[in-house]
């Protein structure tokens, strides 16, 4: 059953003088703990369609539904992951983990031991008490998860969370998010550029027209998990992948 679902999502931008489609009649459905990823060229407006999911962009015309609810602003239980950490440099990493804890009004001790706990499953035990700027861009990209992560929401959006970090930082943090993925089982969203992290990470992949952004066709991955980097060599793999270059015209 689907948790998530979007129909006939349109949005206009308008100014003075001026209106722009970004988004035309985009309509979706995303299964409980399924791992969907939204690709497609620049400026189709994938970012804008991750925010309207969450609530923080409102749509022209269109429905969201996530848990039989309408999606009418910003929720709890919706995390939203971007593309830099936005970390604050006076906060040391647990401080920054325990932010949203703070905002919500959680129980201290609890998301004290929750936070540290999430620190540990990224890797990032030992180094609570660092500031930001003693972190690699990878690192404070896991400092930006587990604060997601630590107030629990049932539905994870990530915008091109890994886009700005080299390829082999990009890689060991996609098998990271694989390996939390399957422990925790979050229904994830994700946007990216990258078209065979797409297909590696995901259930299905949602491929997106250039502006306006309409939906040219769901494909699905049927590769098992856990999946190692080495998938990325098999016929199989370069098959899909060259499939989705084919629907953006990029073959």
């Amino acid at each position: 059953m689907s948790i998530l679902t979007a129909s006939k999502i349109h949005k206009i931008y308008r100014t003075p003088g001026r209106e722009l489609l970004a988004l035309e009649d985009i309509s979706f459905s995303v299964e409980a703990s399924e791992f969907v990823t939204l690709v497609g060229p620049s400026g189709c407006g994938k970012s804008t369609l991750l925010k309207i999911v969450g609530g923080l962009v409102e749509r022209t015309a269109g429905e969201v539904i996530f848990k039989r609810e309408p999606v009418l602003g910003p929720r709890r239980d919706i995390g939203m992951m971007f593309q830099t950490p936005v970390l604050f440099d006076w906060r040391t990493t647990l401080e920054n983990v325990l932010l949203p804890t703070e905002v919500l009004g959680l129980d201290p001790a609890t998301s004290r031991g929750r936070a540290r706990s999430m620190l540990k499953m990224v890797g990032l035990d030992g180094f609570e008490d660092s500031y930001p700027s003693q972190l690699s861009g990878g690192m404070q990209q896991r400092v930006s998860l587990s604060r997601v992560l630590v107030y629990e929401p049932d539905l994870l959006l990530m915008d091109e969370p890994f886009g700005a970090l080299d390829e082999f930082t990009r890689e060991r943090l996609n098998l990271e998010i694989q390996r939390i993925w399957m422990q925790h089982r979050k229904t994830i969203l994700f946007v990216t550029h990258n078209i065979a992290e797409a297909v590696f990470l995901s259930d299905q992949v949602l491929v997106m027209t250039p502006r306006p952004g309409r939906l040219a066709r769901v494909v699905r991955v049927p590769f098992p998990r856990p999946r190692a980097i080495r998938l990325m060599k098999s016929p199989e793999f370069a098959s899909l992948v060259f499939e989705i270059r084919e629907i953006l015209g990029v073959a």
